[in-house]
């Protein structure tokens, strides 16, 4: 208890020098205060000294009527209490100087003024407001020179204050506070769930025994709480993982579905779930129905077997896991990591991205359904109006022939009637070969199949031999894409059987590795200098047309061994993905 008393007394005596010191502190404030009172005034005062000499110059020029009311005000402002603060015994002695220096100078000023001398006033009016200024700014340094003062009084006292603190604070935590902190730790510790503690040794019954009661109570609850954290650890570290996996697999679910599907997309997938796994390598292997495939990487790309040796090639051990749906494999993801896999996530990965691309498949599949569709509507409206039209007029030419008395038959009617008739079958024989095109992509929609069954038809009519080299995966072409390309092969095919006289044609469709699509149509005949302007065919000109909405270019060029070469260039779809 007389320790406890001390420590009080101790206490109280400090708390008593604090007081003192802020006290102390608070007087001293007060006495600078006092002294720095009027301080502003008076730099008003001074800094309005400028303002009336100058005003005191335009009088002097305009209105002496006013002038002696001008000169009393200024030498009312000079003379003010504010200005005479300047002379006390506390006020710097450069500031003294100066202000009479000012005082001094008006005088010489007032002179100038009473003796009508408005030139002398105006040459001497610049030193006087230097002189004005120069108060100004030995009154602006008086004032802050008091207001470091008290800065530097009040670090004093607040270090003075410090120092005294510093002890209390020491001497009560050497006493009181330390053992305190000490049972607070293990409070803490026993919260953390570390029951395993020691309560600190004091000379207080008090903290003593409240030291005990927290060992009792920590040794208690140690058995029931192990168990119990060991559970919690792990639940919450399976649904903390379960839930990141959703979030995960929903955000890339919504890009995915969000925008048209294409390779940047499934590229961005993959650089996800590589840095959401911390893979070494992943990629996706998209398998077409024709037996292409395409393989989409994340963005550090793919690992390279040229670059490892036999020991690496065998450490390397690559996962797949397939995209399939039903009986229908799409591809696969294939993954490359030193880690152990998370199986069930890269399933889940997988099943969604087969999902993806069988919604953006079945889009797509139900756009170009549509747009065959309606290229059928087109081809029976053709059928039903204008092929019905022309067979009509072909009637209609041969019964006017019939008609023709022989005396009227001249060899100018004949040949308009062979022109007309000419011109009628003309059109009804491309018209046929417009219903057969829409009819052809209708029944293949796949565009190399397309244009094998068109070939069929032609090898059947023209006994030539055609051969095609198709290389193209459908995912490079759009569905709008079809019917400008078939139309333009048949009608390049075509030109060359009815013009080129040939005994082969080869019609080769591969991407170039500049990424541009090209389709040669060459044939062994007699060449194509006869049609070097294009303006003058029609079906030539319908092939430029086509080849612009195609954002592409067609030509003809000779063959160095004879015939001709017809080539179309154009650029794929952007992007796209098709399986």
């Amino acid at each position: 208890m007389t320790k406890r008393g001390s420590l009080t007394s101790t206490i109280l005596r400090l708390m008593l020098v604090l007081i003192f010191i802020s006290s102390s502190l608070a007087v001293y404030s007060i006495i600078n205060l006092t002294f720095s009172i009027g301080d502003a005034r008076a730099i008003n005062a001074s800094g309005s000294l400028r303002m009336q000499s100058y005003r005191l110059k335009l009088y002097l020029e305009r209105d002496e009527q006013l002038l002696n009311e001008k000169i009393n005000q200024f030498e009312t402002t000079l003379h003010s209490e504010a200005l005479e603060r300047s002379l006390t015994w506390y006020s710097p002695q450069d500031l003294s100087q100066q202000y009479l220096l000012v005082v001094e100078k008006w005088g010489q000023m007032r002179t100038f003024i009473e003796t009508d001398q408005g030139p002398a006033y105006s040459a001497s009016l610049k030193d006087f407001v230097d002189t004005i200024d120069l108060l100004v700014l030995e009154m602006e340094r008086f004032a802050s020179l008091k207001l470091r003062i008290l800065v530097i009084g009040q670090i004093i006292g607040l270090f003075l204050m410090l120092i005294v603190a510093t002890a209390a604070t020491r001497y009560t935590r050497k006493r009181m506070v330390e053992p305190i902190l000490q049972l607070m730790d293990v409070a803490n510790s026993i919260s953390k769930g570390k029951f395993k503690v020691d309560v600190p040794q004091t000379e207080y019954i008090e903290l003593h025994a409240l030291g005990e009661a927290f060992k009792k109570t920590a040794s208690e609850l140690d058995t029931l709480y192990q168990d119990l954290e060991g559970q919690v650890n792990e639940k919450t570290i399976a649904l903390t993982r379960a839930n990141n996996e959703l979030s995960f697999l929903y955000d890339n679910l919504i890009k995915l579905h969000a925008d048209s599907l294409d390779y940047k997309a499934l590229s961005s997938a993959l650089t996800q779930i590589q840095q959401f796994e911390d893979l070494d390598y992943v990629r996706l292997v998209i398998e077409h129905g024709d037996g292409t495939i395409d393989s989409i990487e994340a963005d550090n790309g793919w690992l390279d077997p040229s670059a490892l040796n036999s020991e690496q090639h065998a450490a390397v051990n690559p996962v797949k896991f397939n995209l399939q749906l039903e009986d229908k494999n799409l591809g696969y993801v294939e993954v490359i990591s030193l880690k152990p896999l998370n199986n069930m996530l890269f399933v889940n990965f997988a099943m969604m991205l087969t999902r993806s691309i069988v919604i953006h498949n079945a889009t797509e599949e139900r756009q170009q359904l549509a747009l065959m569709e309606e290229r059928a509507v087109i081809a029976r409206e053709l059928h039903d109006s204008l092929g019905q039209l022309l067979s009509y007029l072909k009637i209609q030419v041969s019964l006017l022939r019939k008609k023709i008395e022989p005396d009227c038959m001249t060899q100018d009617v004949e040949t308009q009637l062979i022109d007309i008739n000419d011109g009628v079958s003309t059109a009804y024989g491309q018209l046929r070969e417009l219903l057969s095109t829409f009819r052809l992509t209708i029944k293949d929609p796949n565009l190399g199949q397309a244009i094998e069954v068109m070939l069929t038809q032609l090898r059947k009519q023209s006994g030539i031999t055609i051969e095609l080299n198709y290389q193209l995966s459908p995912h490079l072409l759009a569905a709008k894409q079809h019917i400008h390309v078939l139309q333009l092969t048949r009608e390049a095919t075509i030109n060359a059987i009815k013009h080129a006289k040939p005994s082969r044609i080869e019609i080769d469709c591969f991407l170039a590795d500049s990424d541009m699509i090209h389709i040669n149509i060459k044939d062994d005949g007699i060449g194509v200098s006869h049609l070097k302007e294009r303006d003058q065919h029609f079906g030539i000109g319908i092939m430029y047309e086509r080849a612009t909405k195609l954002h592409g270019t067609v030509k003809f060029d000779n063959n160095p061994q004879g015939g001709t070469t017809v080539s179309l260039v154009f650029p794929p779809q952007q992007e796209p993905l098709n399986g």
